[in-house]
């Protein structure tokens, strides 16, 4: 990790632009909380602006959340922004909304990504963890976001699916692959559970994500060996269709630490600035608010560089402790 504890501004950040969601997740903290208003939830465009124009070095915008981009009122008019200033722009999305006149619009706006959650091969497994969505629409709309890339002849948004893998899917993994591969999607990454939440109380708000992670983890043990038989499964079959598949490391491959608070940050839809998406929650930590201070002004200021500190030190802050990335297993 870099020594200094005020670095450059960054060159990337991810913005929640609302946390207003139409799924249910069951790894995703929105399943626990209560529901959140479409409008209520929007990060307001003029933030999304200042918020642009304060870091002038801007290259990579992700406008993404615990919400889901697509029911954000500015959306379009975000991404044209970011475009306009030469920032490479995209989010992640359940899919669910993604219509063929969307498609094509976020195709003419020039998005320049757009990963796709999908965490099972066939409706019961991955309806079961997207509670709200069907299966059989998101690969439909899927299909039709390829087939607006075609007809209007753009390489983009690049296409990426996601899948969180899990006691209850991983099993299905090479499957997907194969389907992917059927569907003119050819990337995909797997990733695990984000964070164990083990900084909680176990009795507290929570909870029920905390015991959810517990139960559904692939971390270690016996579980990260099922994975690891089911990721050289997967391996094969990306092979025979030509899909790039990414894995999460091998646990204790790599070294904790974390460099996010030295490159990027996270800033929810009301303005919290966070050290990264993983944290989950307003109330897990904050380094700042908009509202009261500018970016550059939180990003040099003594919370940061404390945050920094004890990570670069080797004495990570609390909620840092059950992160996935930060034990390089995501």
């Amino acid at each position: 990790m870099p020594a200094s504890l005020t670095p450059p501004l960054p060159t990337a950040l991810q913005v929640e632009i609302t946390s207003a969601c139409n799924l249910r997740c069951a790894m995703c903290l929105v399943r626990y909380r209560p529901p959140v208003n479409k409008l209520a939830g929007a990060m307001p465009f003029a933030t999304l602006r200042r918020l642009v124009d304060d870091v002038p070095g801007l290259r990579r915008l992700t406008l993404q959340g615990l919400g889901e981009p697509l029911l954000a009122p500015d959306l379009l008019e975000m991404v044209r922004y970011a475009k306009s200033r030469g920032v490479r722009v995209g989010f992640n999305s359940n899919a669910t909304l993604l219509s063929r006149e969307r498609a094509d619009e976020l195709v003419a706006a020039g998005l320049d990504w757009l990963h796709v959650s999908l965490d099972g091969a066939d409706a019961p497994t991955f309806e079961g963890i997207r509670e709200g969505a069907r299966f059989d629409r998101v690969l439909a709309n899927l299909a039709g976001l390829v087939e607006a890339k075609r007809a209007a002849g753009s390489a983009t948004p690049w296409l990426r699916v996601v899948f969180v893998a899990m006691r209850r899917n991983v099993n299905q993994l090479a499957e997907l692959v194969a389907l992917l591969g059927r569907i003119g999607v050819d990337d995909l990454r797997v990733q695990n559970l984000s964070h164990s939440f083990g900084d909680t109380d176990p009795a507290g708000a929570y909870r029920e994500i905390r015991e959810y992670a517990a139960d559904q983890a692939l971390w270690t043990g016996a579980d990260r060996r099922v994975a690891e038989a089911a990721y050289a499964a997967a391996g094969r079959v990306a092979r025979e269709h030509g899909v790039a598949l990414r894995l999460p490391e091998p646990a204790g491959s790599t070294r904790p630490g974390c460099g996010w608070p030295w490159d990027s940050a996270y800033v929810t839809s009301q303005g919290v600035v966070q050290p990264c998406c993983m944290v989950m929650g307003d109330d897990r930590m904050s380094l700042g608010r908009l509202a009261e201070r500018s970016f550059p002004e939180i990003w040099a200021g003594p919370a940061y560089q404390e945050f920094r500190r004890r990570l670069r030190d080797g004495d990570p802050p609390e909620v840092c402790r059950g992160c996935a990335m930060y034990h390089g297993v995501f």
